[in-house]
């Protein structure tokens, strides 16, 4: 039995709707099961609830051989401790108790790295990998560059401006991944019963690309001119706010930027298991030109 976290996240739904396509058994944990599709309701068990709450992940773990992990973004959480590794908490404990025998985990790039202790989301999304890997679990933690699907989420603004913006250099070129790609790799070890130990799977795309060559790619898909602006990190933090994000996982978000503007990103080279098969501008022809122009 394989159990999904997250089985309506950008990630997850992937995940589910290929795991089904190999016919493994499956269980999901859904707040709201009315937000699954009716093959998931059809082809899964599901438990109802969030993979926060103790009874919840108790059961869900009961006779679960792997577990797929992702936490769901909480923009108004008090700290990035508490979206991470507190929401966490009762997941590590059900593991141990109920014996799961292996976890795969989204997580993220920089371990290691002095940046590591600064970097907001990423310092607690690798503080959660431990509390994980402290429960003695075989753990593969798939550490994620950014995601090339965030370019989506200015789609408006792509749309209406031609712009898109970040407080990252334009000129830093830095790894980028395709959720889609996160999720066949996810699916790939899920499927697996043949590792143990723990360790982390850099998962990081095809290349390297800056935020420059990305507003190229981009014009040339959607047949016109589109600029990356960067943004000062104060301007960064005030918009999240302004769209309702807490002080603290605004503060978060900015740390992150700040740390992969100085290259956390850059600590693990590509390797050809490390490399998956999308590249940007084909992202963008898949997806983005899509969601832009609707």
């Amino acid at each position: 039995m394989i159990v999904v976290t997250a089985p309506t996240s950008n990630i997850g739904r992937r995940v589910v709707q290929s795991l089904l396509q190999f016919g493994a058994p499956i269980r999901v944990i859904a707040r709201d099961p009315s937000r699954l599709t009716e093959e998931v309701r059809a082809g899964a068990e599901i438990i109802k609830g969030s993979h926060s709450d103790a009874g919840v992940v108790r059961d869900a773990f009961s006779g679960a051989d792997a577990t797929f992990w992702l936490v769901p973004p909480d923009p108004n959480a008090a700290s990035v401790t508490a979206a991470y590794v507190d929401f966490t908490r009762p997941a590590a404990a059900a593991i141990k108790e109920q014996g799961v025998k292996r976890v795969v985990s989204v997580t993220a790039l920089g371990r290691g790295s002095p940046l590591a202790g600064k970097a907001g989301l990423v310092t607690a999304s690798l503080a959660m990998d431990d509390l994980i890997t402290d429960t003695g679990v075989a753990f593969r933690g798939l550490a994620l560059p950014s995601f090339m699907d965030n370019i989506a989420r200015q789609a408006m603004t792509l749309r209406e401006q031609s712009k898109f913006f970040l407080p990252i250099s334009g000129a830093l070129k830095l790894p980028s991944v395709a959720v889609r790609d996160i999720a066949a790799v996810a699916t790939r070890w899920l499927l697996s019963d043949s590792w143990d130990g723990q360790c982390e799977v850099p998962v990081l795309g095809p290349e390297n690309i800056s935020f420059y060559e990305m507003a190229e790619f981009i014009s040339d898909v959607l047949k016109k001119t589109v600029i990356y602006e960067q943004i000062s990190f104060d301007t960064y933090k005030a918009r999240l706010i302004r769209f309702g994000m807490s002080e603290a996982m605004a503060q978060g978000m900015t740390d992150m930027a700040w740390a992969k503007d100085q290259g956390l990103d850059l600590a693990v080279p590509r390797t050809p298991e490390s490399s998956t098969p999308t590249g940007f501008r084909q992202w963008c022809e898949d997806e983005l030109k899509t969601v832009v122009l609707c």
